[in-house]
């Protein structure tokens, strides 16, 4: 009995980033894929694909096929920009000396408030764009630039909205507990207060977060702080992620694995506690390779240690105005490679299958897999290598969002 699908794909190679197809890849060589209903119903080689009467059929002239790209960490949605903040590090002041003087995260947050839902919306889609146009087709955003209620919501709702004008994915996380609004200054654990139990239950009844994150640091909050947040959090039934060891071992790894956090976030200073931790919890390690560019940091995460314990690891953009104002996730892959020592296998897996489960949507996509979501990007390359050895000049031939074509937006 021939079966019908919705697309059939065929001529083309599939990196599926599946762990259980051996090689780093998991690569079937002259595939065909079959989707339906915007899920992937078939996937192997072209040669065992069994009778099945296609909608539409697209031959991928021996292209290569791999997941949807998920960049799992942004701060996409923001007013202003930090340009002069960009300048002042340049000539010798720390990201530290820059927000103790009132600049950093509290000079975002002035813009962010200032700025009409409107004007938000308009500054923030094209970063968006700019990641959809290299083959994301889920990203994350963080609220954390209003520090107050109004203005937290705010973001929240653009970044739903930019979902609904954009052929993309978008998960959103609360982030609050980013830094402290002048407003509260002298009275941070006020400030929890605030978080715990009015800004949280808010966003919970709107649905507008899908997790919550903190920024826990010595510029940020305590590790006390920060666990008050995740205990409300929990009450709300919200998963937990955490920015942690970015600038110093504050103890905020122990802290998420023993809330069996999604994911910290940077982790440059990590032991190897953290990192048993970590292996034992299912936390996602998320690397950030270019805040640690932009800020020029020396201290790199211990990709060795991680590798040898079995941790997750991903990669994103860390798009922000301040620490990484850079819209792109191959540029990432390339950094992750260049200057952490990944592998171009590792770098992929990261912004694919490790990607999705920081987001914990693993059972859904991040590989190319019979039962996962089509969520799919078709390459012009020779191989899977040139995702993270080059940049700028390999564009996507086609992306797929949920078996539909959404190439051109």
């Amino acid at each position: 009995m021939t079966e019908r699908c919705d697309l059939l794909i065929t001529n083309v190679n599939a990196a599926t980033m599946d762990p259980s197809i051996a090689g780093g890849y998991g690569a079937v060589e002259d595939a065909a894929v079959a989707v339906t209903g915007g899920k992937i119903v078939w996937l192997g080689p072209r040669r065992e694909l069994p009778d099945c009467a296609p909608d539409k059929v697209i031959d991928g002239e021996g292209q290569w096929l791999t997941p949807g790209l998920i960049d799992c960490h942004t701060h996409l949605v923001y007013g202003g920009h930090r340009a002069g903040e960009f300048a002042r590090r340049l000539g010798g002041e720390s990201y530290e000396e820059v927000a103790r003087s009132g600049g950093g995260i509290i000079s975002t947050v002035r813009a962010t408030r200032a700025a009409s839902a409107e004007e938000l919306y308009r500054l923030s889609e094209p970063r968006l764009r700019a990641l959809m146009s290299e083959g994301a087709t889920t990203v994350e955003i963080k609220s954390g630039y209003g520090l107050d209620l109004d203005t937290e919501l705010k973001q929240l709702r653009t970044a739903r909205r930019l979902a609904q004008h954009n052929s993309v994915e978008i998960v959103t996380t609360c982030l609050a507990a980013h830094a402290l609004p002048p407003e509260y200054d002298g009275r941070a654990d006020e400030y929890i207060d605030l978080i715990c139990e009015q800004i949280l239950p808010a966003v919970a009844r709107e649905q507008l977060a899908d997790a919550v994150d903190m920024f826990c640091e010595t510029i940020g909050f305590t590790v006390e702080q920060c666990q008050r947040v995740i205990d409300a959090a929990k009450q709300l039934d919200m998963p937990i992620k955490v920015h942690a060891e970015q600038l110093a071992r504050t103890g905020a790894t122990e802290m998420a694995t023993k809330a069996s956090a999604l994911s910290v976030d940077h982790i440059e200073y990590i032991s190897d506690a953290d990192v048993l931790a970590m292996a034992e919890s299912g936390t996602v390690a998320v690397l950030l390779p270019g805040a640690f560019y932009t800020l020029r940091e020396t201290q790199m995460p211990p990709v060795e240690k991680l590798r040898e314990a079995g941790v997750c690891m991903a990669l994103s953009t860390d798009l922000n105005p301040g620490s990484c104002p850079i819209g792109s996730l191959r540029l990432m892959m390339n950094m992750g490679c260049n200057l952490f020592g990944l592998t171009p296998a590792e770098a992929l897996a990261g912004v694919t299958r490790a990607a999705a489960r920081a987001l914990g949507l693993c059972c859904s996509r991040g590989v190319l897999r019979p039962g996962l979501r089509a969520d799919m990007v078709l390459w012009p390359m020779d191989t899977p290598d040139q995702l993270a050895y080059e940049f700028g000049a390999l564009k996507p031939a086609q992306i797929f969002l949920g078996g539909k074509d959404v190439t051109a937006g």
